[in-house]
């Protein structure tokens, strides 16, 4: 078995806070991510990849392909947008690393494994350089 993995990079802004609760409790709860004026972050993306090498290519995945799907799927829906209100695949959901680690996972899988023997094994994505968030799946 052999893992690679790509980074990819995009901007974009989001805000932490519940419709539901008050300017206070949001402030209380989620801290200076609770700003009605929105904050950015510059996210750092790692696409890891399982499977075995096809010895044909010599690789297990054409790296400029995975790019192209990375490209399609979340940088152009995510880069210099509102993850709260611009990102159709974020709408009802809280803007967490956690949860944006997540959908893009759900939003790669598909189209990563539509190539023969190539499995997702993880995505990392980084808020800042000291916070991240990892899914595996499942």
């Amino acid at each position: 078995m052999i893992y690679i993995t790509r980074r990819e990079h995009f901007n974009a802004a989001h805000r932490m806070y519940r419709e539901e609760w008050s300017a206070e409790k949001n402030v209380e709860v989620f801290g200076k991510c609770a700003n009605p004026n929105w904050h950015g972050h510059n996210y750092n993306l790692f696409v890891t990849l399982k499977g075995h090498v096809d010895y044909t290519k010599a690789y297990l995945m054409d790296l400029k392909e995975l790019k192209a799907i990375i490209n399609k799927h979340i940088i152009e829906k995510l880069d210099h947008k509102n993850l709260n209100l611009d990102v159709a695949f974020m709408k009802g959901k809280m803007a967490t690393t956690e949860l944006l680690c997540i959908e893009i996972f759900n939003q790669l899988k598909t189209p990563i494994e539509d190539n023969e023997g190539v499995f997702l094994h993880s995505v990392k994505l980084y808020e800042t350089e000291n916070n991240s968030a990892e899914y595996f799946g499942g």
